[in-house]
C-alpha cells in the first residue's frame, strides 16, 4: 500500500504539471508562469524522493549512549528497544511497519512510504512546502483563468474543462491536507515534541508536563549554508550524535582519539593509532 501511495503522489504532481502546461499552450496563462509551476513541482517530487529513500535516522545495533549527553542529564534513564533489543535514544521509536528504530521519529508516513525522523526531516518538510506552493498556484492560476480572463484564449476545450476540474479538486484537498501537516510540523520544531509523542502526552493527559526543549533549525537544516535549506540535499549536522541522540564505537572512538591531540599518538596508516606510553594499537575503520 506504501508504495501505491507514493506512486499516486507523483502520478497527481505530473498530473497537475501537464494541466498548467496545456493551460500555457493554449495561451490561457503566460509561458513563464507554467515553467515556474513545473520547476516547483520538480522541487516537490525530488523532496519527496528524498524523503522515501533516505535514511530517516535508523538506530543500529552497534549504537551507544553520547556520554556527554549522559553527564548533562544524569537522571534520564537509559531504555533498550525490546523489538530491537538496543539502545533506544531519546525520542526515538520502534517503526512496526519498517520493524527498526528511528531517531526522533515523528511517524511514519504513508505517502512516503518511509518513516520521518531525524534524518529526513528537512526533505519532509521542504515536500510540504513545495507542495503548499504547487496547490496554491494551480488553484490560482486556474481561477485567474476561468474568473477573470474574458478573451478567446481562456475559453477552454472539453479536454481541458476536464483536466481543470480534476486539479482543482485534487489541489484544493491537497491545500487543505499539506497546511494541516505544516502546522503540525511547525508545532513540533517550536515544542521539541513529536507527533507520537504528542498523542501518548495527549492519551495520559500529561501534555502541561512537558520537558522537551525547541529544535534548533540547525538540527533540521544543517549548517552548510542558508542556500541550501531550501535544496533536496542531504544536511550537515553540526553534531551528528547530538542529533541523533546516540553514537557508534567508531566515532566514540575517532572523538577520544581527537580529544588526546597529536602528541598523544601518531597515526601509521592503514587506519592504526598507536599512542605513546602503551602498547595498544587503535583500529578506526
Amino acid at each position: 500500500p506504501g508504495s501505491i501511495m507514493a506512486a499516486t503522489v507523483w502520478f497527481l504532481f505530473l498530473y497537475s504539471a501537464v494541466t498548467i502546461t496545456f493551460l500555457a499552450e493554449t495561451g490561457g496563462i503566460p509561458g513563464s508562469y507554467a515553467m515556474i509551476y513545473v520547476t516547483t513541482v520538480c522541487l516537490a517530487l525530488s523532496c519527496h524522493a528524498k524523503t522515501q529513500f533516505s535514511d530517516p535516522g535508523a538506530v543500529p545495533p552497534s549504537a551507544q549512549p553520547v556520554e556527554y549527553l549522559r553527564r548533562m542529564n544524569p537522571h534520564a534513564p537509559l531504555t533498550m528497544c525490546s523489538q530491537c533489543q538496543t539502545f533506544k535514544p531519546p525520542f526515538s521509536h520502534h517503526c512496526r511497519i519498517c520493524n527498526r528504530c528511528v531517531s526522533r521519529m515523528d511517524h511514519h508516513c504513508p505517502w512516503m512510504n518511509n518513516c520521518v525522523g531525524a534524518g529526513n526531516l528537512k526533505h519532509f518538510t521542504l515536500f510540504l512546502i513545495y507542495t503548499w506552493m504547487c496547490n496554491c498556484m494551480a488553484l490560482g492560476l486556474l481561477g485567474w483563468n476561468y474568473f477573470f480572463c474574458a478573451t478567446e484564449e481562456c475559453i477552454f476545450s472539453l479536454l481541458m474543462v476536464q483536466l481543470a476540474r480534476i486539479t482543482t479538486v485534487v489541489s484544493t484537498g491537497s491545500l487543505l491536507f499539506t497546511s494541516s501537516m505544516i502546522m503540525n510540523v511547525t508545532y513540533g520544531l517550536m515544542t521539541g515534541i513529536g507527533t507520537i509523542d504528542r498523542l501518548k502526552k495527549k492519551a495520559m493527559d500529561t501534555m502541561l508536563q512537558s520537558e522537551e526543549e525547541p529544535i534548533l533549525l540547525k538540527d533540521v537544516f544543517g549548517i552548510a549554508g542558508y542556500h541550501t535549506w531550501f535544496l533536496p540535499i542531504d544536511p550537515v549536522f553540526e553534531d551528528y550524535d547530538r542529533v541523533m541522540g546516540y553514537s557508534t564505537p567508531q566515532r566514540l572512538l575517532r572523538e577520544q582519539i581527537k580529544e588526546q591531540g597529536p602528541n598523544d599518538g601518531y597515526y601509521t596508516g592503514g587506519g592504526s593509532v598507536i599512542t605513546h606510553g602503551s602498547q595498544s594499537d587503535f583500529f578506526v575503520p
